[in-house]
């Protein structure tokens, strides 16, 4: 997947879930891929979405692809339900409370990114920061779940002051320092969405002006993931002199 080769991605995701049909698991990593699908063809990771406000915050929706939407939401479905009757019969188990943070991050991210319901997505963000600091008081090793914490305080730290304000008299977390410690934590000690977090963290680093860091969090992903034409492009980018065209 974090190399873009989508239909390699679905067809290992649809296998396991064939060898492991009680695994929300499997549905779920099914429904990232869709996300990461769109993600690319919308070129929502490119670091000038996430640089400029007016792109990242805009009300403009981008127009979705419906086979798409159908699929990731497929997907999202079999995962709850195979959460619930995993849960029904260990309400302890680490692989189905993982798998539910990451059903509902995922929405929340199409909620935010493609859909633009930002109050609908703020409430599924702080759902599923909520559903992750139970799992790692259960299990603290899932370190992938400390993305959720990571991406909501970073992103709505990028809020207004008055609006972060009003964010946090809802629940909402919205402290820089405490979203980059967290996606740290996954970047570096993370499995699943290790990738996931040293994208956040360039782009971070790139809008406090720390060009360094962003080159090489991204030139160790086109590295890492050498089929990924977007790692590549970011790369020379971060790493072009003032000079370039």
């Amino acid at each position: 997947m974090y190399n873009l080769d989508f239909a390699a991605a679905h067809r290992h995701f649809q296998e396991w879930e064939r060898l492991h049909p009680e695994d929300p698991f499997g549905p779920v990593s099914d429904a990232a891929a869709y996300l990461f699908f769109e993600f690319d063809r919308l070129k929502i990771l490119r670091s000038e979405f996430f640089l400029q406000n007016r792109k990242f915050f805009s009300e403009k929706k981008p127009v979705p692809d419906a086979e798409t939407k159908n699929g990731f939401e497929a997907a999202l479905l079999k995962s709850k339900q195979l959460s619930a009757a995993m849960l029904q019969r260990d309400p302890n188990s680490e692989r189905a409370l993982f798998a539910n943070v990451m059903r509902i991050a995922l929405h929340a991210d199409y909620l935010a990114l493609i859909e633009k319901q930002y109050w609908q997505a703020l409430n599924e963000i702080k759902e599923a920061r909520n559903d992750a600091d139970e799992l790692l008081v259960k299990f603290p090793n899932s370190k992938d779940a400390y993305l959720a914490a990571g991406v909501e305080n970073y992103l709505l730290s990028q809020k207004v002051a008055g609006l972060r304000f009003f964010l946090r008299m809802t629940g909402a977390q919205t402290d820089k320092q405490t979203g980059v410690a967290k996606l740290r934590i996954v970047a570096n000690e993370g499995h699943y969405l290790k990738p996931y977090a040293k994208i956040l963290l360039a782009i971070a680093a790139l809008r406090d002006g720390n060009k360094a860091e962003a080159t090489a969090l991204i030139t160790e992903l086109a590295h890492q993931f050498p089929a990924n034409d977007l790692f590549r492009s970011e790369a020379a980018k971060f790493n072009c002199t003032a000079n370039c065209d």
